[in-house]
């Protein structure tokens, strides 16, 4: 920073040889307009989803190891990671706005942490899918995993190098390019979710639709009867629309730049962006996917170089299907083979019957 800056009464003009605001500014001697954000992180505020989501994190890893639900519990933690050090990083912004590490620090977790909540929550239409009938959806559980984890590692990839070229920029120039990168990461985000969003329910319309007998999977039928398992259903429901509301949040956050009334709006933060995402965790807790599928997460997962969409589903209903046939067949045969026995034997008497009596009357 080259020469000095004059700042309006009552505060010191800042000496030429700073070179940081972060280092020499404090609430004291330099007005909230030069901070990273227009207002004092609340302290109770921040501290409080700090130690939300440092519990659910906590919860999910017991239940992670305990239902072995690895890809969901990864996903799990490293958003709920996220966002303790980000709101840690607010908690640290209370005493000084101006210093620039926590504010890089709480700027990048809460931005990309959603993201990996979101790639948990994918992963559990897959497993859906198969839990329901895997011919009937339009896309193999396989490449739904797989298109909506890519889709989610762009949007993650975009959030973090924006956010890392907005937060270090020097020149306003620069700071817009980061931004706008930051924005098209969090609407990819948004993108996503939608798509997701409208797949779930062509799904679910589908599944309706059809015949139990010929296309629903079988192997979990008393699952899907548990109220355990529709609790999951409507938790993922809520725990994806906070997502969406939370992101769309921040694509109108950003839009307006850092020095837009949104990013300078704490209520509104804590609502839209700490409300939202503390709604989508406790949500996916409290109805934990290991937990609504008692202990067969693993069975309805997918491994790579498995047999085609729909094929492991008919497979095992073609099985069902022959043992049934087979059964009826084998208690036909013996059915007809005791009714054999009585036919030969009844005539066999009623001839000994005959002659018997045409000895006597003879």
């Amino acid at each position: 920073m080259s020469g000095s800056i004059t700042l309006p009464s009552p505060y010191p003009s800042i000496p030429s040889n700073v070179t940081s605001l972060g280092d020499y500014c404090t609430i004291a001697l330099c007005p909230l307009s030069l901070a990273h954000v227009q207002y004092v992180p609340n302290l109770a505020g921040n501290a409080f989803y700090a130690s939300i989501f440092g519990l659910v994190l906590l919860i999910q890893l017991g239940l992670g190891v305990r239902y072995r639900t690895w890809g969901f519990a990864a996903g799990m933690f490293l958003g709920l990671l996220c966002e303790v050090i980000g709101y840690i990083a607010r908690i640290q912004m209370h005493d000084n706005p101006f210093r620039e590490d926590p504010f890089l620090m709480y700027l990048i977790t809460l931005t990309i942490g959603p993201a990996f909540l979101s790639g948990s929550i994918y992963l559990c239409l897959a497993r859906l899918v198969v839990a329901f009938s895997e011919s009937t959806s339009r896309i193999a559980p396989r490449t739904l995993t797989l298109g909506f984890m890519g889709c989610d590692f762009i949007a993650l990839l975009l959030q973090a190098i924006g956010g890392a070229l907005a937060s270090t920029a020097d020149t306003e120039n620069s700071e817009q390019i980061g931004i706008n990168i930051m924005i098209a990461g969090v609407a990819w985000q948004v993108v996503s979710l939608v798509l997701f969003i409208a797949l779930c329910t062509d799904y679910s319309l589908r599944v309706r639709k059809s015949c139990p007998s010929e296309s629903v999977n079988p192997a979990f039928q008393g699952i899907r009867r548990s109220r355990k398992f529709r609790g999951f259903l409507i938790a993922l429901a809520i725990a994806t629309l906070a997502i969406l509301i939370r992101s769309g949040f921040r694509c109108a956050e950003l839009s307006q730049g850092f020095d837009g009334r949104l990013a300078n709006e704490q209520v509104t933060f804590m609502i839209l962006e700490g409300g939202m995402i503390a709604v989508a965790v406790i949500s996916l807790t409290v109805f934990h996917p290991g937990l609504a599928f008692q202990g067969k997460w693993a069975d309805a997962g997918w491994k790579l170089g498995s047999k085609r969409h729909g094929e492991s589903t008919s497979m095992a209903m073609n099985t069902i299907h022959q043992r049934a046939s087979s059964t009826t067949s084998l208690a036909r045969r013996e059915v007809g083979d005791e009714e054999s026995m009585h036919t030969i034997s009844y005539p066999t008497s009623v001839i000994k019957g005959n002659v018997n009596v045409g000895h006597a009357s003879a």
